[in-house]
């Protein structure tokens, strides 16, 4: 039997109630998907709350779900950040999704000093460009959770984000294939802790200057094989590393129940 295709929702109601489906959601259900009447659906709010339901009607751009079952999913643990620096255009987007995909819970776009790719004056319109990629990639694997993505930061904004997220109890980890040791060597601390910053440099890869900025303020450098891996595909690597060094798999996929 096929999973249930989810969508989002501003609010979850509870079993036996309606909600309506419009705008993107709309668009994608009735003109994309072609949803009928009786298929079953989930509806989710992005934050965790997610419900079981069926189609009760279909409009030209609009849908109507009735809900039959509604449920709370928890987060995984660690709790993991990918601070991004940002890709070349055509690799930006993938790297997002890629990230998104593997269960990042939150995304830190980073113009960082060998960036080839800068915002500037459009980092407001970047930003939106990469909550959309994370919202459509969320529905693509299934996620009851839509992760957050933060404004662009600086290296000195970065090297701030990471002295407060360690004095929050998290590990930060700056991806850099030079390191002297593994990911797999952090195992034990990486399972105790509650939260996990990973930082991904660009193309180029992270400057020295950048580096000592970031392990200065607490950031360890780590590598995550004898590999050289595109600043694309880095932070799906590695959150791969961490589903297998953590519980982070440990929960189900999100079915109906």
């Amino acid at each position: 039997m096929a999973a249930a295709t989810i969508f989002y929702v501003d609010h979850v109601p509870a079993a036996g109630e309606r909600v309506i489906l419009d705008g993107d959601e709309g668009h994608h259900a009735t003109r994309v998907l072609r949803m009928r009447v009786g298929e079953p659906v989930m509806v989710c709010d992005g934050a965790g709350e997610v419900g079981d339901g069926v189609v009760a009607s279909v409009e030209r751009a609009t849908l109507s779900i009735e809900v039959t079952a509604r449920w709370g999913v928890v987060t995984a643990t660690p709790k993991v950040t990918v601070v991004q620096a940002l890709p070349k255009s055509d690799r930006s987007e993938l790297a997002v999704d890629l990230a998104v995909e593997a269960g990042a819970e939150e995304i830190v776009p980073w113009q960082a000093q060998r960036c080839v790719s800068r915002w500037d004056a459009k980092a407001a319109k970047g930003q939106q460009r990469w909550e959309a990629v994370a919202r459509a990639a969320s529905r693509q694997s299934r996620r009851a959770f839509v992760p957050t993505v933060s404004e662009l930061h600086s290296t000195a904004q970065l090297a701030e984000l990471v002295r407060a997220r360690i004095a929050d109890g998290a590990i930060v980890l700056v991806l850099h294939e030079s390191a002297d040791s593994g990911l797999s060597a952090l195992g034990e601390r990486l399972s105790a802790s509650s939260s996990v910053v990973l930082i991904v440099g660009p193309e180029g890869g992270v400057a020295d200057e950048e580096l000592g900025v970031l392990t200065d303020a607490g950031a360890v450098a780590v590598r995550l094989g004898p590999t050289v891996l595109r600043t694309s595909s880095a932070a799906a690597v590695a959150l791969g590393a961490l589903g297998v060094l953590t519980d982070r798999w440990a929960a189900g996929p999100l079915t109906h129940r």
